[in-house]
């Protein structure tokens, strides 16, 4: 019912930028919350940056002055979230997951669900 596409990541050298996206398909209503998490190779996901639908923002302490978070806002009004990445480093590499809260609607049963789904991920490779 509710489908996450992420794009945006690639190959770049350090200094450099990226802006990923993740965009929520579906019949929405609104798009919560949406935050990004950074898995480097071998290691855990650990969380980036978060935002609320109002706004508020949250940042790991890694990554505060060089990434910014935006886009969902309101009800049926954005359902994109951003990722822009500034002065990226080497130690940034690794796939970036989006992780929304959605409120939809179901043509089935007539009614509105909860559900907090993951996107697919999207690898950024920072050269030195």
């Amino acid at each position: 019912q509710v489908q996450l596409v992420e794009s945006g990541g690639g190959l770049v050298q350090a200094g450099r930028s990226l802006r990923l996206s993740c965009t929520v398909i579906g019949n929405i209503f609104e798009v919560t919350y949406a935050a990004w998490y950074h898995q480097p190779a071998g290691k855990q996901r650990e969380f980036v940056a978060n935002i609320t639908s109002s706004g508020v923002t949250n940042y790991a302490d890694s990554v505060k002055g060089r990434f910014t978070i935006s886009g969902i806002s309101g009800i049926k009004v954005e359902n994109t979230a951003y990722l822009q990445m500034n002065n990226l480093k080497p130690e940034d590499t690794g796939v970036y997951y989006c992780h929304t809260a959605v409120l939809y609607y179901s043509d089935d049963d007539k009614n509105y669900h909860f559900v907090e789904p993951w996107g697919q991920g999207t690898l950024v490779t920072v050269s030195p």
